[in-house]
């Protein structure tokens, strides 16, 4: 018999970990080679890992909402015959020899390897931390309560070693200055406090009281709708957000899709909606400002060299995710409306893979979808810049011609471009949706597609 490991596979190029959601299977139950044998979540995608083998569970050495690195070993499988490992390969040799004795003592000695390094355990949290970070904490006595509170400088607002470090030697400092009546103040306030977590003052802004009543039902947020809620609040305290809004005639664009969807739809298989259009034109303007087309890392800033645009789709089940088109710049119409459409229906069908929703550099959210005329969008971090597109409506407006000015119905809508005013003016961010608009404005109603 042999043992196989099976491995938390790569699952794109900045994708390093992930999070058991369930297991599909217990110890002693067969597999087949390609069944599901778990689910994972990674930031915002859901997804399963299959066995490469065919076999029986006999071991799984992480549990539910474990946080588990790309290439780690999450199961051992037990096979007929196949690969086997160095450390299985020296276990199954002394029971061939038949040292049971032996055979016990080096998986208790394994065992123990693996709970002297096991990291806390840190799974009440819903934020994600790096063993290094978890070992840290561990060593420093710093308790989850106190690490969720760290502002993290990595990506998505992540606790870096740096931050932790920083974080340890702050805490030291002002055990070491604070005054003996503020010592006896915060011995108070912490006596709830287990002795073996350090009195340590902290700001945190305390929670309105919420009044209950018995016709109220109280519902727990989902996982990805707690990781939402995490990202937005840390967006408005990372960015400095403002609003510029421009309206635009779109009435050529819309006369323009009505000639051509039926004939679009029959030659390409693909039905043509607004949003390509839209991107296709988001795209373009960002290759005329590339300042809109960056991220910001501590006092630097990182000019992307591809243009990925994000679309953010509301889930069957009221979540967002925003999966990204790929070198958007590069697409015409016709890719980009294939690209729209396939990863908008793989988004409602919960088909995404974690790679589709990693790499985006600025992010479109169309909120004209349910009927808004404009909204103000948050910023998807790293980013620096969100677009909403508003509802298009029927409109009275002045047109005006050589022969004077009329009133007439025209299709507009409003655009609404929140940007980051750390790094982005209101000259660049005011610029780079005019731009837009007038890429819009001046559709060529005579184009093919």
């Amino acid at each position: 018999m042999a043992r196989f490991e099976l491995k938390l596979p790569k699952m794109g190029e900045s994708v390093a970990e992930a999070t058991i959601t369930n297991w599909l299977k217990e110890v002693g139950d067969k597999i087949e080679a390609d069944e599901a044998v778990l689910e994972i979540a990674t930031d915002k995608v859901d997804s399963e890992v299959p066995s490469e083998v065919s076999g029986i569970l006999v071991e799984k050495l992480f549990g539910k909402d474990d946080l588990v690195q790309v290439g780690q070993t999450i199961a051992i499988i037990e096979t007929e015959g196949g690969v086997e490992t160095a450390s299985s390969f020296l276990v199954d040799k002394v029971l061939e020899d038949e040292a049971p004795a032996a055979a016990a003592e080096i998986e208790k000695t394994i065992d123990a390897t693996k709970e002297s390094v096991a990291p806390q355990d840190f799974s009440a949290s819903d934020k994600f931390f790096s063993p290094l970070v978890k070992n840290i904490a561990k060593e420093e006595g710093v308790s989850v309560a106190e690490l969720e509170n760290v502002q993290g400088s990595g990506k998505d607002g992540r606790v870096t070693k740096e931050d932790i470090l920083k974080y340890v030697e702050d805490r030291k400092s002002v055990a070491v200055a604070a005054p003996k009546a503020v010592a006896e103040t915060v011995k108070e306030v912490a006596a709830p406090v287990k002795a073996a977590e350090p009195a340590v003052v902290q700001k945190s802004q305390q929670a309105v009281p919420v009044s209950v009543n018995g016709g109220d039902e109280i519902i727990e947020m989902d996982r990805m709708r707690k990781l939402i809620s995490g990202y937005m609040v840390a967006s408005v305290q990372t960015s400095a957000h403002v609003q510029s809004f421009i309206e635009v005639d779109v009435t050529n664009i819309v006369k323009w899709r009505d000639k051509v969807k039926a004939a679009f739809e029959k030659r390409e298989g693909e039905k043509l909606t607004f949003t390509p259009i839209m991107m296709e034109a988001v795209a373009k303007a960002l290759k005329d400002f590339p300042g809109m087309n960056i991220s910001v890392d501590g006092d630097y800033i990182i000019k992307k060299k591809n243009i990925n645009l994000g679309m953010a789709a509301a889930l069957p089940n009221g979540n967002l995710i925003v999966p990204v088109i790929k070198n958007a710049d590069q697409l015409n119409l016709v890719g980009m409306a294939k690209a729209v459409n396939d990863l908008g229906n793989r988004a409602k069908a919960g088909k995404l893979k974690p790679d589709d929703t990693q790499g985006g550099t600025y992010t479109v959210t169309n909120v004209g979808t349910f009927g808004s005329v404009f909204g103000t969008p948050i910023i998807n971090q790293p980013q620096v810049g969100i677009l909403a597109l508003g509802a298009i409506r029927k409109v009275p407006a002045v047109i005006e011609t050589p022969e004077g000015d009329f009133i007439g119905i025209r299709q507009k809508m409003f655009l609404s471009h929140s940007y980051d005013h750390r790094v982005v003016d209101g000259a660049l961010g005011g610029s780079f949706v005019k731009r837009v608009a007038e890429y819009l404005e001046a559709f060529d109603v005579d184009r093919d597609f």
